[in-house]
């Protein structure tokens, strides 16, 4: 493998799980790349203020900051411990006045109450997950009757292009598949926004259980 091969495999391992200084580097470059696509995700959700809202793969948390200014209540997942200190360090007065939580875990095992959450937003974040229908479901199980989930992807058939996501464990899935998940997890469709993002399309699949 070459210098170039070996950097984007690099790369393509932080983007899915960001660790060390590398990481937190990563994590900042992700906040300023994926900026639009996560603003629209969380408009998606059409807070009102009075919502528990959760970030699932936060990242940078770019959208942590943003569901803080919409609603009083936020819980963020994050699978890497290198985001989640960086969340910490970054939001520790919104941790110690009660208006956020975070917490480790992978999409497939969120550590959260049935029920425990109005709205959910994830971008950028199921080409790392293996069993999509155990993570969607997880999201249906803490998500309240009612609530509203939206779901972040970048276009697949424009990342399938990407030799350096295919050849590194991305899992891209056209959005059909996706929406089918969604509806046998018990989310079903609102809208499906389309818009360009970074060179590529981006999909946003809002749902509401």
């Amino acid at each position: 493998m070459g210098l170039r091969e070996r950097f984007q495999a690099g790369l393509a391992r932080q983007l899915g799980h960001p660790s060390g200084l590398r990481g937190r580097l990563v994590g900042a470059m992700l906040n300023r790349r994926n900026r639009a696509a996560v603003v629209k995700a969380v408009a998606a959700l059409e807070l009102s203020g009075g919502e528990t809202a959760l970030d699932i793969g936060f990242g940078g948390g770019l959208g942590l900051g943003l569901l803080l200014r919409e609603t009083t209540s936020v819980r963020g997942v994050e699978i890497s411990r290198t985001m989640l200190e960086r969340a910490r360090a970054t939001f520790r007065g919104e941790i110690a006045a009660g208006r956020l939580a975070l917490s480790e875990g992978p999409m497939t095992a969120l550590p959260l109450d049935d029920g425990s959450v109005d709205a959910v937003v994830t971008t950028n974040t199921v080409y790392f997950v293996d069993d999509l229908d155990a993570a969607l479901a997880e999201i249906a199980r803490v998500l309240a009757p009612g609530g509203r989930f939206v779901l972040g992807v970048g276009d697949p058939d424009m990342m399938a292009r990407a030799r350096m996501l295919t050849d590194n464990g991305f899992r891209i899935r056209p959005v059909p598949e996706l929406e089918t998940a969604l509806t046998a997890a018990g989310l079903s469709p609102l809208r499906h926004e389309r818009f360009a993002h970074s060179g590529l399309g981006f999909h946003l699949l809002v749902t509401r259980k």
